[in-house]
């Protein structure tokens, strides 16, 4: 059974003199005085039904730190094995026997192991210990927000057709394997691919030739994808295998149809699809449409996070679809009293977060101070404060731009790169993980 610490540390344990070697000497030494967080990710690793016999694999302990070396170095799976396996510092802040050298699989599926639910609670333990022990500061809040991308090409309708027609097809031709039955289908995927690509090179009046014709193979092929369902539920018996895959095929199928109709609605009709009717990726269909400013259309989720004196990241939402700045400034302050027990002194956000209301509702909870940095719609007068505090606070919201940054660049929450919802949300929240442990470790102990 898997162990939630490594029992006894190896007598050739040594970190790099170098910058770097330090650090990560220091990050360790960060976790050790939070023993909480690894309690919290020890539940998602080890299961208590298990005997206690057998190998016991990597420890909650190594996971934890394999995952933050993986976050802070912008590693990928394959490159963190090797790291692992040569080097001298890099096992000793995974701790890792001296036996042991996890290959890239391994750290895939135990890292990935990590529910984001388990992710968020030890950001928020963090916080909590931060506050508490005055490292962290609410004198001053400042709250902003981004887009985290998602791992997706910036769609086009071809290109969504001629995906449905090849996972559809792809999932018929193994039906034999997966099932037991085979079913017939006349594989359109040539055809489709040919297609789309001729559209995606043509000019609009091409375009519009061609789209009917790759309407048309796909609506056949997702009627073959129904036949097969059909086929499959009537002539095979259930089994977890044959449920997979009829899962996967109704999956498949009902984003195709949608993106059939989405494309029919835009390009046959000429009708403008609002963002959240659309479908831009089969793969990653939680992916929403962000749209800032006229033409800048980017695809994932909208994240909205707050920040102190220090650049800690005190909170973070990761949003469904679109919403407007001014609906998400008092979430963050509810955030703050009710899941840390504290409310900021004074806070500012960005101008578009901007309203009455806001600042309202701001000083009704208690704050001294409600700026916005550009007062859209609010004067100074509405806000209640004086030219030279309002200069100082927004001199102070500039910050957060910085922490934006250095989250995204530094420790890849620019785009999210593990698969699916659940693992776009883990891997925002490991991002903000490490940032904080990381910050931590640069600032000294607590």
């Amino acid at each position: 059974m898997r162990e939630t610490r490594n029992a006894q540390a190896s007598i050739f344990e040594h970190y790099s003199n170098h910058e770097y070697g330090i650090r990560l000497q220091k990050l360790s030494e960060v976790l050790d005085r939070h023993p909480g967080i690894l309690d919290l990710v020890a539940a998602d690793l080890i299961d208590t039904s298990v005997a206690a016999v057998g190998r016991t694999g990597l420890s909650a302990e190594s996971v934890l730190r394999c995952l933050l070396l993986k976050q802070q170095r912008g590693l990928s799976y394959e490159q963190l094995a090797f790291h692992l396996s040569d080097s001298v510092t890099y096992r000793t802040f995974a701790r890792l026997p001296a036996h042991l050298s996890p290959s890239r699989s391994c750290l895939q599926s135990t890292i990935r192991s990590i529910k984001p639910e388990t992710l968020e609670q030890a950001h928020q333990v963090l916080t909590r210990s931060l506050l508490d022990t005055g490292v962290a500061s609410l004198d001053k809040l400042r709250i902003d927000s981004t887009v985290v991308a998602s791992p997706i090409a910036p769609p086009s309708d071809s290109q969504l057709l001629n995906d449905g027609v090849r996972v559809i097809s792809r999932l018929l031709a193994k039906s034999k394997t997966d099932t037991g039955l085979k079913v017939r289908f006349t594989d359109k995927r040539k055809a489709a691919k040919s297609l789309a690509f001729r559209i995606f090179n043509a000019k609009q009046a091409v375009k519009n030739e061609l789209y009917p014709e790759l309407l048309k193979i796909t609506r056949r092929v997702v009627k073959q994808a129904d036949r097969g369902h059909q086929q499959v539920v009537d002539g095979t018996e259930a089994c977890a295998a044959t449920r997979k895959w009829l899962e996967a095929l109704a999956h498949y199928r009902d984003l195709t149809a949608r993106v059939i109709e989405q494309t029919e609605r835009r390009v046959i009709q000429g009708e403008r699809v609002p963002s959240g009717d659309k479908i831009v990726s089969l793969f990653e269909p939680h992916t929403d449409i962000i749209v800032k400013g006229f033409r800048d259309v980017q695809y994932g989720h909208k994240i909205n996070l707050s920040s102190e004196v220090r650049g800690f990241i005190t909170a973070l939402t990761i949003e469904e679809g679109n919403p407007g700045d001014k609906t998400l400034f008092l979430p963050v302050l509810d955030y703050h009293r009710s899941v840390l027990g504290k409310l900021p002194r004074s806070v500012v956000a960005d101008g578009g977060y901007a309203s009455q209301a806001n600042v309202a509702a701001g000083r009704a909870m208690g704050l001294k101070h409600v700026v916005f940095h550009k007062p859209v719609g609010v004067s100074l007068t509405a806000m209640g404060v004086k030219s030279k505090t309002f200069k100082a606070l927004r001199h102070f919201r500039a910050g957060i731009e910085g922490n934006i940054s250095e989250l995204k660049r530094a420790f890849g929450a620019a785009k999210a790169m593990w698969k699916g919802h659940d693992g776009f949300k883990a891997f925002v929240w490991a991002s903000a993980l490490s940032y904080n442990l990381v910050r931590l470790a640069r600032l000294g102990p607590d």
